[in-house]
């Protein structure tokens, strides 16, 4: 029952984090349900790029305002945020990856875990 509710969470807490991503209009939102996989590190990823470092940072603050207006939560960890090229922002059950667009195509996040059921979102 308790993983339940922590599963619950995760979900409407990646949902958040999809939508600060489509304020700032991400480019092709995705979210890897990583539940099922033994030796995964959360929950969910959430990935999305972005032409500009001003774009990637602008997603990025918008992500984690839209996080605290819902749960009063801050990131748990934070990278990147000085250069802007890929930005990592750990709520622990849901790890969020901003890109810059070249380096999303550099470092193939998605195909690292193609056991993972991929869900894609419109940038809004």
């Amino acid at each position: 029952m308790i993983k339940d509710k922590k599963t619950g969470l995760s979900s409407k807490l990646s949902e958040i984090v999809v939508h600060g991503m489509q304020e700032k209009k991400g480019n092709e939102i995705v979210r890897l349900d990583l539940r099922n996989i033994n030796s995964s590190v959360s929950d969910y990823f959430v990935i999305c790029h972005a032409d500009s470092t001003a774009q990637v940072n602008a997603i990025a603050k918008s992500v984690e305002d839209e996080v605290y207006k819902a749960f009063g939560q801050d990131p748990w960890h934070k990278e990147g945020q000085g250069n802007g090229e890929w930005i990592l922002l750990d709520f622990v059950d849901v790890v969020v990856h901003i890109f810059k667009t070249d380096k999303r195509e550099h470092y193939g996040i998605e195909d690292l875990w193609g056991d993972a059921a991929i869900q894609t979102y419109q940038s809004a």
